[in-house]
């Protein structure tokens, strides 16, 4: 993934990723993208947010995907990475560990993974 320092307003974010801004209002209104807000409300899209869009659009437009899923697998996506950041290079003590199994829990309840304790 390219990240730039660029920035956009919602006319030329559209334009650039061939998508209408009303998807991009909506796409918001999802929760899928949090574009910065100008002291006028001006929507402004970051190199980093087109790029989550540009993936949006991938899993939309050539897998398939639904939004539902698509926002199940962004959640799932950023759970992995707040745990990889969890356990750097070696196990996960004390307070990070306890921070480490709470995203395995809610990476689980993302996926509708039922933890160990709740069967029979």
């Amino acid at each position: 993934m390219r990240i730039t320092t660029e920035f956009h307003f919602i006319s030329s974010a559209a334009r650039l990723l061939g998508m209408h801004p009303q998807t991009l209002r909506k796409y918001e209104r999802l929760g899928l993208v949090q574009p910065t807000r100008t002291v006028g409300s001006m929507r402004v899209y970051s190199g980093e947010e087109l790029e989550r869009l540009r993936l949006i659009k991938h899993l939309v437009d050539e897998l398939g995907i639904n939004l539902a899923g698509v926002q199940r697998l962004l959640s799932v996506a950023e759970s992995v990475e707040r745990m990889r950041k969890l356990s750097g290079h070696g196990t996960p003590r004390g307070d990070a560990r306890r921070r480490f199994e709470t995203e395995i829990e809610r990476l689980c309840d993302i996926i509708g993974l039922g933890r160990e304790d709740d069967e029979g």
